[in-house]
């Protein structure tokens, strides 16, 4: 078993994601190949493209089909687990009996978590001094209310992740702005921005409170941020403001992502690296439906034609899904075919580490990811 680990992160010295199912649902978050495979079969055709889809292109072209792509499947490295402690204002304390005690800056918070299945490893009087817990519908789409069983608390706080200052917020779908199992992809991806020779583009698509475009942009990159809710771009642009990057080069596009990645295709706009974190349900600001099953191995397929000739990586991350992670690694491997690289696929997990962020607990498993990269 490969592991890797994404360590902690200090606070910010100077200059996400998609949010997941019901909160994401307005988060949307084939042709030959040009890069050297043989001439693809086009087998499924997508739903047809509305006129408004052109936006400024010349005509709306017929609707994208999935390819059937030749050539060798990348090389692969599987079971991989990609760790992370926490970093900067976040750590998870303890897990146990479906639920998870986490620390967000100032403020310890209890939600439901369905996979903890052990007993939890602090004493009662512990998680009783939580500041806030998410009570009501403890299905991962549902909606509920938050309890303050200490004192009244406002809707949003700051937060510090990788370098960059954030809003937190308590919304109706349990969730509070930032999905830090991310950690470890944007870990990586910064890594890769600050040391490459060259300046890089990302794409950043079911983007939400746009943590993961921000992190990109402070790293050097030029940023194109996809999410099909107003309210999730308009709370990424606060983000912005608050790590003061209003001058990075970042795009801030409230769009369907199916559509807008067929738009990029036509257009030949290409990306160094690509991040992508659907919902397994959501609607477009038009009323497009996502389904993940459905519509995974077409946008897969998009983005293929979308990364750059020396693209750097291509990240999927798939939240809250009844599926072995085998899945989208072969579906990644198949639409990857004549690529060369490699496709390592695994899980995403969170490392308890204690009341004091430094003890190592257990890991909790949060989603599922694939991600290609070049030799």
């Amino acid at each position: 078993m490969q592991k890797a680990s994404a360590g902690k992160a200090g606070k910010p010295g100077g200059p996400k994601g998609g949010a997941r199912n019901a909160e994401k649902a307005g988060s949307f978050k084939p042709r030959n190949d040009r890069h050297g495979d043989a001439a693809p079969r086009s087998v499924r055709a997508a739903e047809a493209a509305s006129p408004a889809d052109t936006k400024g292109d010349a005509a709306a072209e017929p609707a994208r089909t999935l390819t059937i792509r030749s050539g060798e499947r990348p090389a692969e490295r599987v079971p991989v687990i990609l760790e992370s402690h926490g970093a900067g204002d976040f750590h998870l304390i303890d897990s146990g009996e479906g639920l998870k005690l986490e620390q967000y800056g100032p403020y310890r918070i209890v939600r439901p978590e369905a996979q903890a299945l052990w007993p939890r490893a602090l004493p009662a009087h512990v998680w009783e001094r939580a500041d806030a817990i998410f009570t009501g519908d403890t299905d991962e789409d549902g909606m509920g209310r938050w309890r303050f069983p200490r004192e009244a608390l406002g809707e949003t706080w700051p937060l510090s992740l990788l370098g960059i200052d954030f809003h937190g917020r308590f919304t109706a779908f349990r969730h509070v702005g930032v999905f830090p199992e991310q950690i470890a992809h944007w870990s990586w991806m910064k890594e890769r921005i600050e040391t490459a020779n060259r300046p890089l583009k990302v794409l950043n698509l079911f983007g939400y409170t746009g943590v993961a475009s921000l992190v990109a942009a402070a790293a050097g990159a030029e940023v194109t941020h996809v999410d099909a809710s107003k309210k999730a771009i308009g709370w990424a642009r606060e983000n912005q403001t608050l790590s003061r990057l209003d001058k990075a080069p970042i795009r801030w596009i409230c769009d369907d992502a199916m559509k807008f990645i067929q738009r990029e295709e036509r257009r030949g706009h290409r990306y160094d690296i690509i991040l992508t974190d659907p919902p397994k349900f959501g609607r477009g600001p038009n009323g497009e439906v996502w389904q993940l099953f459905d519509h995974l191995p077409l946008m897969l397929d998009i983005c293929r034609e979308l990364l750059a000739p020396k693209a750097l990586g291509l990240v999927l991350t798939a939240y809250s899904i009844r599926a072995s992670f085998y899945s989208i690694h072969e579906l990644m491997r198949e639409t990857m075919r004549g690529k060369g690289g490699t496709v390592e696929s695994g899980e995403l997990v969170i490392r308890e580490a204690g009341l004091d962020g430094k003890t190592p607990g257990r890991a909790l498993s949060t989603s599922l990811f694939s991600r290609w990269v070049p030799k």
